[in-house]
Formats: C-alpha cells, structure tokens, sequence
C-alpha cells in the first residue's frame, strides 16, 4: 500500500514539474521573441494645407509628439520628413495621438492607431500673407539665382622654339656601321632637343620638322610630342649631309577659373523653389522689388529680407532650395 502511494506521489510531482517546465520555456522563448522585435517608426512628411498639389510645400521644424508611446519628440527636416520612434512594447494596432506643432501654423492633433503606413500631414498657416492695416504690400518680380562653379581652364602663356642640327655626311655606304638609312643603304646620324615648359606648365600642339637641308633624306623619329606634358623631347634621323630641324611647342598653365550661371526659379503660390549642383558656390538671388533690381546673397544661413529658405541635399548631391514670401511681400 505504501509503495502504490509513493508511485502516485512521484508521478504527480513529474507532471508538476513538466507543467513548469513547459511554462518556464514558453516564458524565455516569448522573453526572446520580444528582445529581438525591432521597435515601431512612424515616418511621413509635413506639408501646407492647399487644394493645389504644386502649392503644398514641406514645412521644415515642426514638433512632432506621441505623449509616452514615443521614446522622444521629433521635428521635421527641410523636406518636411520625419521619424517618430515609438518604445519597445508598442505593437501595430495600438491607439496613438500624434501632435504637429509650428509657431507658423494651427497645432494638429491626429488620433490613429499604430500602423505602418506613411503619414501625410497638412498644416493650415496662422494667417495668409498678408501685409499690416495701412501698409502696402512689396511686390517681388523677375527673381533669378546666380552661381558660379570651378572649372579648370588651360590659359596660354607662350610658345617654345628649339632648333637642333644633325652633323652627317651624305653618300657613305652604312657597311657596319651602327646607324644607317631606313633601307639600309647609308650611313646616318640621330639628333634630338629637349624642351621643359617649366614648374605647372604642360605643353600643347608640340610638333618637329626639318627646316634646312636635305630634308627629302630625313625621319623624325618615333613621335611622342602629341602626349604633350612639362618636358617634351623629339628625335630625328639625317642620312644624307648636315640637315638642320626646328622643335616648337605652345605653353599653357593649368588654372582654376569662376564660371558664372544663371537658374530661374519655379514658383507657386507663395513659395519658390530650384535646384543647383554640387559644385555651385557663391549663391545669389536678385529680384526687382518694387521695380528696383537688388542682390541678395543666400549664405549659409539662407537669410532673406522678403523670404524664409532652407535647402537639403539630394542623393545625387544637388541640393534643392525652398523658398516662402514673408508677410508684406507678393510675386507680382
């Protein structure tokens, strides 16, 4: 009797301990599963409130918030883009209300639940641009941008002249000896001359040419005056008398030169916008404001007296300008 008890005993003390077993392992793995789950984004893009799609521009620096579900704030870049991140046991389907605050716009507060779609946000302007009672609005026309970008230029600072003779004496049979004419027929000479353009000068359109003497019975040999570059050297083979050659070449430097362009900017409604290269430094914008043609350098803070800009950079690294007319000021 006492063996069947201690049997039952140990047997539901194994199914206990199976029962915590599975327990304590479906624990850990749900423990695992949640560590390697990868916390929520959302993302999307900020624009103005407008029934014309070509007039719903970004709107960089707005605040972005989810109350706790995010782990901080966000604020959207130049292109209005954003990434809100959300804490960790936040999973798709949750409710969540997001608040877009700009000093130059009404607050928005959109309630959703937690997915993963892109967020397209449009945000109504405080006022319209207008200007105060009493003042008449500046009118702003013929806006154009002008840049500049390097270019390497060669200038032409001379030209060099070399002339080098070839001592030989004609009718001598070659025999043995080391140089002979192309057929083989007579003995020759070989000359040459060496010109340097001098430190950061190359030269251009080097050629070499027989000038005197029995020219018809010369060859210049081989040619590597077209590679141009600082020193050029060339050759020549005689086989009749003294025949007399010239070596001259065209000298340029290398130099770093500004070269001036003009884009015109698309504008809608109240705001421009282009796009410039790269390259483009010393970034201007001149327009007529109230008939009068003023310039207007865009430096690196994109200030403006009649305009608020910001730029970004694309993948191709041009960079894309934004431009929206302050209060009192219109495109005429």
């Amino acid at each position: 009797m006492i063996g069947v008890r201690m049997t039952r005993t140990h047997k539901i003390e194994a199914l206990i301990a199976l029962v915590v077993g599975v327990l304590l392992t479906a624990s850990i793995l749900a423990l695992v599963r949640w560590q390697k789950q990868k916390p929520i984004s959302l993302r999307g893009a900020v624009l103005v409130q407008d029934s014309e799609p070509g007039k719903q521009r970004p709107i960089a620096g707005v605040a972005i918030s989810a109350g706790d579900l995010a782990t901080s704030d966000t604020t959207s870049d130049s292109s209005g883009f954003f990434v809100l991140r959300l804490r960790k046991p936040i999973r798709r389907g949750h409710p969540v209300v997001l608040v877009f605050r700009h000093p130059q716009y009404h607050p928005l507060k959109l309630n959703d639940f937690v997915n993963s779609g892109l967020y397209i946000v449009h945000l109504v302007p405080l006022s319209s641009n207008t200007a105060p009672e009493n003042q008449p609005e500046v009118k702003v026309a013929n806006v154009r941008v002008r840049y500049t970008v390097k270019v390497m230029t060669d200038l032409n600072v001379g030209s060099a002249v070399k002339i080098f003779e070839i001592e030989n004496k004609g009718n001598v049979p070659c025999k043995s000896q080391p140089l002979c004419s192309p057929d083989g027929k007579w003995k020759a000479a070989i000359g040459s001359a060496t010109l340097d353009a001098g430190a950061g000068n190359a030269f251009r359109n080097a050629r070499a040419s027989c000038i005197a003497g029995p020219c018809p019975f010369t060859r210049i040999e081989a040619d590597h005056l077209s590679q141009g570059g600082q020193i050029i050297t060339a050759s020549a083979r005689a086989w009749s008398d003294t025949a007399t050659f010239l070596l001259e070449a065209e000298v340029f430097r290398p130099m770093v030169s500004q070269m001036e362009h003009w884009s015109y900017p698309v504008i809608f409604g109240e705001g421009l916008s282009f796009t410039l290269p790269s390259a483009a430094v010393s970034v201007s914008i001149e327009a007529d404001l109230d008939g009068q043609t003023i310039i207007f350098p865009l430096g690196p803070s994109l200030f403006l007296s009649w305009a608020a800009c910001d730029a970004e950079v694309n993948p191709d690294r041009a960079r894309i300008y934004r431009c929206t007319l302050k209060p009192g000021y219109r495109f005429q």
